[in-house]
């Protein structure tokens, strides 16, 4: 029934099976560069936040601008 749904007789189409497996590969490839790049961003992040933290420890007092003489 199911090769007859299919319309052949023959077994499946090797040109089917060889872009089957390119695009489970591509799969793959996207999947491992979406976990490197959240990594990354996970990192960027963490030294931001330090970055922010150390700048926010810094107690400067900044004198007011004296006004400009007129």
């Amino acid at each position: 029934m199911a090769k007859a749904l299919l319309g052949y007789v023959g077994g499946s189409d090797p040109r089917l099976l060889a872009e089957m497996r390119r695009l489970q590969k591509r799969v793959q490839d996207l999947e491992s560069e979406l976990v490197r790049i959240q990594d990354e961003n996970d990192a960027l992040n963490a030294a931001a936040q330090h970055q922010e933290s150390l700048l926010d420890s810094i107690d400067i007092d900044v004198p007011q601008a004296e006004p400009a003489l007129t």
